[in-house]
């Protein structure tokens, strides 16, 4: 079968990534689960890491599948039809997950629907930066550290391991972002008053 490479199916896939990228399934999960709106809790953030302060942790386990699936499938599905563009579409996952027109653009940190993208561009780098964050959680125990560490060594990572060129940017621009997100969680850093995982 011949790869799709128009500007039609371009568009189609980009859209369809965007509107579904940005269910937030923190808040459905949570809302069904009787757990109320989780974003009148914690932190009021849609993530994984706030449903698990519900003290639900199918639900908290539930929300980062599905998180990080929106980016995995998003690039699968442009690298089998559109192939080339499934860095650029990896990319908008991340932005439609961080910026979601369900919830007036206010969505979660990006952190798991970043580590889907990157397993699905590159397995190898995807685990790399995984596991990074794994060991960074279980040393420090705040998972705004573990992912601001993964995110500032993800492009470092796809330079060493030779990922296709066009990762790195895309990496330095994903961390950039995810700092942002991270910004009120750097500055309880700052101030010593950031939660433990729980």
């Amino acid at each position: 079968m011949e790869p799709l490479n128009t500007e039609l199916v371009v568009i189609v896939i980009a859209l369809c990534t965007y509107f579904f990228a940005a269910i937030p399934f923190g808040l459905v999960f949570a809302k069904i689960a009787g757990l109320g709106d989780i974003r009148k809790i914690g932190s009021g953030n849609i993530g994984a890491t706030n449903v698990l302060r519900s003290g639900n942790k199918k639900i908290a386990a539930l929300t980062l599948i599905f998180d990080a699936l929106k980016g995995s499938l998003a690039v699968l599905v442009s690298s089998y039809f559109i192939p080339g563009h499934e860095y650029t579409i990896g990319f908008l996952a991340i932005f439609a997950h961080i910026f979601p027109v369900y919830l007036k653009f206010k969505g979660g940190k990006g952190v798991a629907t970043t580590l889907g993208v990157y397993l699905a561009w590159d397995p190898t780098f995807g685990l790399l930066v995984l596991t990074t964050w794994l060991l960074t959680a279980k040393l420090f125990k705040v998972s705004s550290i573990s992912a601001l560490v993964a995110a500032l060594l993800a492009p470092f990572f796809a330079y060493f391991l030779g990922v296709n060129s066009a990762v790195i940017p895309f990496t330095a621009l994903i961390a950039a972002i995810l700092f942002y997100t991270h910004r009120d969680n750097i500055k309880r850093l700052i101030n010593k008053q950031e939660s433990e995982i729980s």
